[in-house]
């Protein structure tokens, strides 16, 4: 199985006293024991280190932090989807056309990727903005 994270749930398996830790953890675990391939979009490291060094959490995750929880729990188990120029101009124009505007495009970016590299499974907690990006794709949706 394929199966793509969004930030949501990184931030989510991660950092162990956000509320819906015990929900993304668990397919944090699964990932690393391989029991599935997992995917993550180019954009999302860089968005999970931005929400990482910003979480009103105590003590603060530092960049020094940030960078290593990245490194053990995405970078050295997740495939990472680049996209290209072209990618993004479609997906702008998707949004365009769909009458979407804001942070969307982010999830919307990530649908993207996932029909792209032909993913399985979309992990999200933000399920209703995908199924509004993705309509014909909810099947793929899911709530960890």
């Amino acid at each position: 199985m394929r199966v793509l994270f969004d930030t949501s749930v990184l931030i989510a398996a991660i950092i162990e006293p956000h509320p819906m830790h015990p929900h993304a953890f668990p397919w944090l675990r699964r990932a690393k024991l391989n029991e599935f391939d997992m995917f993550v979009t180019t954009y999302t490291l860089a968005e999970l280190y931005a929400v990482l060094t910003t979480l009103p959490v105590k003590p603060r995750v530092s960049p020094g932090l940030a960078i290593r929880l990245i490194h053990d729990n995405v970078e050295t188990i997740a495939k990472i989807i680049s996209l290209s120029s072209s990618d993004y101009i479609s997906t702008i124009k998707r949004m365009s056309e769909l009458g979407l505007s804001g942070g969307i495009i982010y999830d919307a970016l990530a649908v993207r990727a996932a029909q792209k590299s032909v993913i399985d499974k979309v992990l999200t907690f933000n399920i209703e903005d995908f199924k509004r990006i993705w309509p014909e794709g909810t099947e793929h949706i899911a709530v960890p």
